[in-house]
């Protein structure tokens, strides 16, 4: 009797740890479709970080500039398992371009850390810079102020990155250039290397072939930094800070948030694991390809610099007078 009561228990001890269920994965939201950076960013931390922090599965939900998928995290349980890769749309242009939000970017999501940052970079189809004699920012200031609305810019739509860049530009250097909304970053690029449009804001990692082949003609990063992908080129604020443009800086950012409300030992459990996986070869090798640079924060650094950037583009947006419905 003693020997089978002694079996019960082993057997009764030994069961949960060896049919112990796994720990369920987290659902990592894109708000954008497959194949875009910030999926292939989702996708390479999703594998880096599969032993710290177990099972990670990328959901792709596009619509609305990105609304869809972020409100589908701003509502879930703040319990760690859904968060979901914002960008300065979803969380810094978005809430001033579109006149009903579903959430509330600043209330609705615990930050927890900066993924990467991408630059933008001004180019000019390079017969167009040419012939007008223009090879830096100075002289596409100086061109522009003597010849009001005779150039003109393209950018992948209303509100878009390159069309905020071009307002920005346009305000802080006190001049006039017309815009030229395209639907999407690609026909954009296509209408600035046929001639249709002077110039462009355009994400460096789309315009670096036709900037290596000569068909493009970089004058500077949009940046604050010099890119380490083309530290050759300098920033707008550095070629043209005296004319107004001291202060220039603006580029397409990413990062990892969860829903409102989520525990403090549930977002330094997350950071740990992602900053880690972006701070590993295999992960920077793979942004190195987007051109994008890691930025890897605490959840609070994150925070702040996602009011700043908020904040930053209320002025932005309002100013150009850009609407997404």
């Amino acid at each position: 009797m003693r020997r089978r009561e002694v079996l019960a228990a082993t057997v009764s001890v030994s069961l949960p740890s060896a049919w112990a269920q796994p720990a369920r994965p987290i659902r990592l939201v894109v708000p954008y479709p497959p194949g875009g950076p910030l999926d292939i960013a989702a996708r390479a931390l999703a594998e880096s970080v599969k032993d710290s922090l177990g099972v990670v599965v990328v959901e792709n939900r596009p619509g609305a500039g990105g609304n869809v998928g972020a409100d589908a995290v701003a509502k879930a349980a703040p319990d760690g398992a859904t968060i979901v890769m914002g960008a300065v749309a979803t969380h810094a242009i978005n809430p001033w371009l579109y006149s009903k939000m579903p959430y509330d970017a600043l209330r609705d999501f615990t930050p927890i850390t900066l993924v990467a940052q991408v630059p933008n970079v001004l180019v000019m189809n390079t017969e167009t810079a040419q012939r007008l004699g223009i090879a830096t920012v100075r002289d596409l200031v100086a061109h522009a102020k003597t010849n009001p609305g005779k150039l003109n810019y393209g950018s992948g739509g209303n509100g878009s990155a390159g069309h905020l860049a071009g307002e920005m530009f346009k305000t802080q250097a006190g001049v006039f250039m017309v815009h030229i909304p395209y639907a999407g970053g690609p026909p954009a690029q296509l209408g600035l290397l046929s001639g249709q449009v002077d110039l462009n804001f355009d994400n460096l990692a789309a315009a670096s072939a036709n900037i290596r082949s000569g068909r493009l003609r970089a004058l500077a990063v949009t940046t604050a930094q010099r890119s380490t992908a083309m530290p050759g080129l300098p920033t707008i604020a550095a070629s043209a800070g005296d004319l107004g443009l001291a202060g220039f800086d603006i580029h397409t950012w990413f990062g990892l948030f969860g829903p409102a409300r989520m525990p403090a030992e549930v977002t330094a459990r997350l950071n740990r694991g992602f900053v880690e996986a972006l701070n590993s070869a295999e992960v920077k090798a793979r942004l190195a390809g987007l051109m994008a640079e890691p930025a890897p924060t605490t959840p609070e650094a994150f925070a702040q610099f996602v009011r700043s950037e908020h904040a930053k583009y209320e002025v932005v947006v309002k100013a150009s007078g850009a609407k997404a419905d």
